[in-house]
């Protein structure tokens, strides 16, 4: 069903990019939930599987219908581009509780039996309890099994907001918006999402939150009613790659080549990268990493670009060439 969000003039001047390690964290547990969402992210399933089975999931599942409303209130939009996670869950936990009672009862009709189940019941007689219960839920999840990887999930969504913030500049907001997923469309002025949900908001100078996602793969959420600042939530680029250990799948020549720590810097670049970001990917010291990108921008294999106060590397067509072992 589609999804439409009219926009109107002054909502061009109110569209921003942003990350949210807590909209990760909750689709976390949805990922944990839906075995189609498993895909790219088989071998971190694999490796956090012991951890997950000490967690309780069974309350935050019943607010996650498959066709149907999550609670707006459980993972608003993040204020800021770049949230912190303590932040985001503190304002979580200083919900009305009234808002939240009635917007929980509008998930909980969504999931069948969900409404007269125990929980439901005592949920909605007690939203005080109920707010309690469900951030200690949130908390667990970020600290037992995202936090470790916070860094490199980091890196990537910042990678996925550098690559489309130079897109915008370049073809504005009604060439990027389809560019971001093929089920956006765009026409005259109205954004069309084809999703699980359908929605319809007229902007109204309100503006629009583009928030890249590594666990929301394959879906692309729009909605967040009233008062939120209305979002499109999309997959991030690069996630097949996410998993992967990089310096290990260098291909061997191109180790005797440059070294294993340049080639693994280099593999690393399926998307621009900082230098803190590729040490945080990597696990290598920044300085490590620095030398590394100094010696493969000389050398022609990388470029780097000032955007505000980062500098993002990338490779040029001659290092695409050796990575994939296509050079002549």
């Amino acid at each position: 069903m589609p999804s439409y969000l009219h926009f109107g003039e002054d909502d061009f001047l109110r569209c921003r990019f942003a990350v949210s390690p807590l909209w990760e964290t909750q689709e976390v547990a949805r990922t944990l939930k839906r075995p189609d969402r498993h895909g790219y992210h088989t071998p971190w399933l694999r490796r956090i599987r012991t951890a997950a089975e000490t967690l309780d999931l069974t309350g935050l599942w019943l607010l996650m219908p498959r066709r149907g409303h999550s609670p707006d209130w459980l993972c608003p939009p993040p204020v800021g581009p770049a949230a912190d996670f303590e932040e985001e869950l503190a304002a979580v936990r200083a919900a009305d509780p009234e808002a939240a009672r009635a917007d929980t009862a509008r998930s909980l009709a969504d999931t069948p039996g969900a409404l007269d189940s125990p929980r439901g019941r005592a949920w909605l007689a007690d939203p005080e309890r109920m707010i309690r219960e469900l951030t200690g839920v949130l908390e667990g999840i970020w600290h037992t099994l995202l936090a470790p990887d916070w860094p490199r999930l980091r890196a990537l969504l910042e990678a996925d907001v550098a690559f489309h913030s130079r897109r915008l500049a370049e073809v504005g907001l009604g060439g990027l918006l389809p560019e971001i997923n093929r089920r956006c469309g765009w026409r005259a002025g109205t954004l069309t999402v084809e999703s699980n949900g359908e929605h319809e908001r007229h902007l109204g100078g309100a503006g629009l939150v583009l928030m890249p996602s590594v666990f929301s793969w394959p879906d692309v959420v729009s909605g967040f009613d009233p008062p939120w600042q209305p979002t499109l939530v999309y997959p991030a680029r690069g996630i097949g790659g996410l998993w992967t250990d990089t310096t290990a799948h260098s291909p061997e020549a191109l180790v005797r080549l440059l070294g294993r720590g340049r080639a693994g810097v280099l593999g690393a670049l399926d998307e621009p990268a900082t230098t803190s970001a590729l040490a945080h990917r990597l696990g290598l010291a920044p300085s490590s990493v620095s030398a590394h990108l100094t010696v493969l921008r000389d050398s022609g294999l990388l470029v780097s670009r000032r955007y505000g106060h980062q500098v993002l590397y990338e490779r040029t067509p001659l290092g695409m060439a050796l990575v994939s072992g296509d050079a002549q």
